[in-house]
């Protein structure tokens, strides 16, 4: 047993949670958003100023995500040089195979993706180096264990990610205030935690009023973190969390827990304003990037044609309700003494 736990550490196979489903689904998300997302944002940029070149850039963008999915995820993991690049095969295989339902083909995504090259990966890395043809034996391995259980895996992942979307977004279509509220606390607190909300939207195919609500929870989250904290790490804290990420807060937010309440009750709110008010909609990996970059906001506006509803709906909703409603709150809270001065502060 020592020998095998010492041949796993030198291969640095070491399987966890931490590693799998924060780490390397956090890194998934950098692959989506070099590829998929921007390859959105190409396309409407596209569409609306009719510039054929960045269609064209938008279709190449899409075509890689499958690859560029497979090399963030063994980045992480720390795969050798040639494991790394065959996992751009495994992660190709992983979003394109899936099955058939009603008559139309529906593919794993980046769900498929995700099982499919941590597999490939950490069987690759186990022979890494092994061998005198390692140039050929590291990729046939981890290419063909990518296929096989692909193969396997896919068709069942592509399944069941297709129906939890159907019936979160049926759902939210029947129920849209209290399905509002739910996604758009759920999906604004992952985005803060250490997982990826991104890749976690991109996975289940999150669309229509959904997604809207998903967009104003993460907004929510991002744009209430910059407001109620901008005293402690003003204007640098305010780009940094309200375009860039509010889980730069995790660590003070396990600090103190309450800090967290203001933004999450904004997002109670602003989640059911966007799916009964304003009907905001949004699908994919935009719905789960909030206010980052502003893609959340441009993809309500891409996916709603710039309507004058939209334009007025992605201010209140994803800009100024979040703002007002996280500093009311924050500042109830610290008159109650739950939250002090520089419980926000950030180290930047």
């Amino acid at each position: 047993m020592q020998k095998v736990k010492a041949f796993l550490d030198r291969k640095l196979v070491k399987p966890s949670a931490k590693l799998y489903f924060v780490d390397a689904m956090g890194s998934m998300a950098l692959g989506l958003f070099a590829t998929l997302l921007i390859g959105t944002i190409f396309k409407t940029i596209g569409q609306e100023l009719g510039w054929s070149m960045f269609l064209d850039i938008a279709g190449f963008a899409t075509q890689a995500t499958g690859a560029a999915l497979g090399v963030a995820i063994a980045l992480k993991l720390q795969a050798p040089p040639l494991v790394m690049l065959s996992s751009a095969v495994a992660g190709m295989i992983g979003n394109n195979l899936g099955t058939v339902i009603d008559g139309t083909p529906v593919t794993a995504g980046p769900a498929g993706a995700f099982v499919v090259v941590i597999i490939a990966v950490e069987l690759g890395k186990l022979v890494s180096k092994e061998t005198h043809v390692d140039i050929l034996v590291t990729p046939v391995v981890t290419i063909l264990s990518a296929m096989l259980v692909g193969q396997l895996v896919c068709p069942g992942i592509a399944y069941c990610m297709h129906w939890l979307g159907v019936f979160i977004n049926t759902a939210t279509a029947m129920q849209p205030l209290v399905m509002g509220i739910l996604i758009a606390v759920v999906v604004g607190i992952i985005l803060t935690l250490p997982i990826s909300s991104a890749a976690i939207c991109a996975m289940i195919a999150i669309s229509g009023l959904a997604g809207g609500a998903a967009t104003a929870g993460c907004c929510a989250q991002m744009v209430g973190f910059a407001v109620i904290s901008f005293r402690e790490n003003r204007w640098a804290g305010l780009v940094a969390q309200g375009l860039g990420t509010s889980m730069l807060q995790m660590g003070n937010i396990v600090r103190n827990p309450r800090i967290w309440i203001p933004a999450t009750l904004a997002s109670a709110i602003t989640g059911p304003m966007a799916t009964l008010l304003f009907k905001l909609e949004c699908s994919g990996v935009n719905a789960g990037m909030g206010t980052c970059g502003l893609v959340g906001p441009l993809g309500v506006l891409s996916d709603m044609q710039f309507s004058l509803t939209s334009i007025i709906g992605v201010v209140v909703v994803c800009l100024v309700a979040p703002a007002i409603l996280s500093l009311i709150f924050s500042e109830i809270l610290r008159k109650l003494g739950w939250i002090k001065p520089g419980d926000m502060k950030l180290e930047l």
